[in-house]
């Protein structure tokens, strides 16, 4: 089993791993009513999701 021939160092494994980074979540805008919303979700505002209400809000 090969055994690495020097420990690597914490800045040499914190450069490798700059680029692992939480990016936010994308949204869209929800046909209906404008909303922000993220994609593939019913919309929290209208309820609505694909053109067709799915959840009855109370307006």
């Amino acid at each position: 089993m090969a055994v690495p021939f020097r420990k690597v160092s914490k800045t040499r494994g914190r450069k490798r791993r700059t680029h692992y980074v939480i990016s936010a979540n994308d949204t869209v805008k929800c046909p209906k009513c404008g909303e922000a919303k993220r994609p593939h979700r019913v919309c929290a505002n209208c309820g609505t999701y694909k053109d067709k209400e799915v959840v009855k809000t109370a307006e």
